[in-house]
């Protein structure tokens, strides 16, 4: 598994756990983590840095796409 596949799995599960606490009945924290989602999702779309991908790349490698697709 490669940087961008673990991080995507992490947000995956992530929003799971949120649509979970939504469901039972924990609101308040549903909101509180789904809103942390939105602000570090914005961030990286405007300044092309993710935190947990930065994170990521200590330990996993990364995905060469450009290997791939030859």
């Amino acid at each position: 598994m490669c940087v961008e596949q673990a991080q995507r799995l992490m947000m995956a599960i992530m929003l799971g756990i949120i649509m979970g606490l939504a469901a039972s009945g924990m609101t308040t924290l549903a909101f509180i983590l789904q809103l942390f989602m939105i602000i570090m999702l914005i961030v990286w779309a405007t300044t092309n840095f993710c935190p947990s991908t930065a994170m990521l790349k200590k330990i996993l490698p990364p995905c060469d796409y450009s290997k791939q697709d030859s």
